[in-house]
């Protein structure tokens, strides 16, 4: 059963469409993963299943409920992680806690209960008493998502909850949002970062605000056409605009290496001369298997 359903989502802000006739549904206990970069249009369709911009056209339904008509059931589904750290700095961690239960009308006697659980997979219990303003980033986010869980919502929808973390905290949260889908949670999360998607159950690869492709790590990894050489040479501004320059090849940093796409009719012959007029000899380039940020490169290039 589909617990998200969004069908032919438009957004625009004046002359700028930022969400193009978009389209997608979350099964329950599923962790389904937007993934683009920044001004790909993954905020505005978040905002707008969670009621908070108005949308031009399309149908938005959480549980079966639309949320252009009956969002006042939808709240107590819903739960929601926005982009920015949005919780009362000068709050303890516990009083951010207590003011979130009290706004979703738990009592004492369930806020302690729900805080005991929170505590337990948050790790957050022996930092109760400090303010939020002076916890770490990672902390910062398990206290966000703390919250939005305080009312036990059957759907997360969660806005790059990672950008800017540790790569520690950034696995830790991705360890509580499993054991969050073992128990059936619907988890919709926008990410920037291609290995949290490898994580998922099932990725949408959005650019410009249309969706390029969508399927199961896997599935979208086989949608590449063509073959990678890894290029094991820092990624210097001179040498990409030298590679720029090369004829039927198409060159990416990837991290302190670089990824080169020859045009399927291309030998090695072809194009490794002129490789090495940009510093990179035949015995520092190999053939490797491609992955999701290739075909995510060769989408947006199409």
């Amino acid at each position: 059963m589909s617990s998200v359903e969004v069908a032919h989502l438009n957004k625009t802000y004046g002359s700028l469409r930022a969400v193009k006739d978009f389209n997608f549904s979350a099964r329950e206990g599923e962790i389904l993963a937007l993934v683009g970069p920044d001004g790909a249009g993954k905020t505005s369709i978040f905002r707008a299943i969670c009621g908070l911009i108005e949308y031009d056209s399309g149908e938005i339904r959480i549980a079966g409920y639309d949320t252009s008509r009956e969002f006042e059931k939808i709240k107590p589904l819903l739960g929601y992680m926005p982009q920015t750290f949005s919780l009362y700095p000068d709050l303890s961690v516990e009083e951010n806690l207590y003011f979130y239960a009290g706004i979703f009308g738990l009592k004492r006697h369930q806020f302690n209960e729900k805080k005991k659980l929170l505590y337990q997979f948050s790790g957050l219990e022996p930092f109760h008493n400090r303010r939020a303003a002076a916890l770490s980033g990672g902390m910062k986010q398990k206290l966000a998502l703390s919250c939005a869980l305080i009312h036990d919502p059957s759907v997360l929808m969660l806005d790059e909850p990672t950008t800017g973390v540790d790569p520690l905290s950034r696995r830790q949260f991705w360890d509580i949002l499993k054991h969050l889908k073992k128990d059936g949670s619907t988890i919709v999360v926008s990410t920037p970062y291609m290995d949290e998607v490898a994580l998922s159950d099932r990725a949408i690869l959005v650019h410009q605000g249309t969706k390029l492709a969508e399927g199961t790590p896997d599935e979208l990894i086989r949608l590449f056409s063509g073959r990678v050489y890894l290029a094991k040479v820092q990624p210097t501004t001179e040498r990409m605009e030298k590679l720029e320059k090369i004829q039927g090849i198409i060159s990416r940093r990837f991290g302190s290496s670089i990824h080169i796409y020859p045009r399927l009719d291309m030998t090695k012959d072809d194009f490794y001369g002129q490789l090495e007029l940009a510093g990179i000899g035949p015995d520092i380039i190999e053939p490797v298997s491609p992955d999701l940020e290739d075909i995510f490169i060769q989408l947006m290039g199409d």
